[in-house]
């Protein structure tokens, strides 16, 4: 678990632009931490039991999309770290999962920006969307979904450090 810095760096709304692209992450998917989240959370059988998942659809063991959402969030998370954070998010849209995770897998995000709105009614912030893929380590895209962040408009006064 990632502990929290002691002094958070949040990223300016004004910093962001419509197509800007950032790639991160290496994320190795492990067969334990498959079956460890699907025995908690997605416990069917294409997740838990390696000859049952060769006669699912997947062909074998595979992640939960729960589970690829969640390591995708851990390398957002690690990212943030480095660069800086939003102030929060209203949710995603349009969650697709592509093709299965397996074990072995690395995965990476790319987002790109896709919209930047100000706040009509709290003119200290700004929402920004983007598209949110993430590969496994053939380029191949495995997941998408369209994310909206809220990220504070330069030093606007909402008592945050950074």
């Amino acid at each position: 678990m990632t502990k929290t810095p002691s002094k958070l760096n949040y990223i300016p709304f004004e910093s962001f632009e419509i197509g800007q692209k950032q790639n991160f992450g290496a994320y190795e998917v492990t067969e334990d931490e498959i079956i460890e989240f699907a025995t908690k959370y997605d416990a069917q059988f294409f997740h838990l039991d390696h000859e049952a998942a060769k006669e699912s659809l997947f062909r074998g063991l595979c992640a939960s999309g729960w589970h690829t959402c969640a390591m995708t969030m851990s390398m957002m998370v690690e990212n943030m770290d480095l660069h800086g954070r939003s102030l929060g998010s209203p949710g995603i849209d349009c969650l697709r999962w592509l093709r299965p995770v397996y074990p072995g897998d690395i995965l990476s995000v790319q987002m790109e920006v896709q919209d930047t709105v100000p706040s009509k009614s709290r003119p200290n912030i700004g929402v920004v969307t983007s598209k949110v893929s993430v590969s496994n380590q053939n380029g191949v895209v495995v997941m998408e979904f369209t994310s909206k962040g809220i990220f504070r408009k330069g030093e606007s006064g909402l008592g945050l450090a950074g």
